[in-house]
């Protein structure tokens, strides 16, 4: 018999690990063009500070 719970566990593991994948390449996007100075003339860049990590 197919054990749903562990399927359910695997699945939720990748959701989390491929929504933290895009929130580090995010960050790290964004930490690229703030310190490139590399906004559009005219734009104001306003840096928020970052959640503490739960781990």
């Amino acid at each position: 018999m197919v054990d749903y719970k562990e399927l359910y566990h695997k699945m939720f593991n990748a959701c989390e690990n491929a929504i933290n994948l895009l929130i580090a390449a995010q960050r790290e996007c964004e930490e690229r063009v703030i310190s490139d100075g590399d906004a559009p003339p005219g734009e104001n860049l306003t840096v928020l500070p970052q959640p503490e990590d739960k781990e």
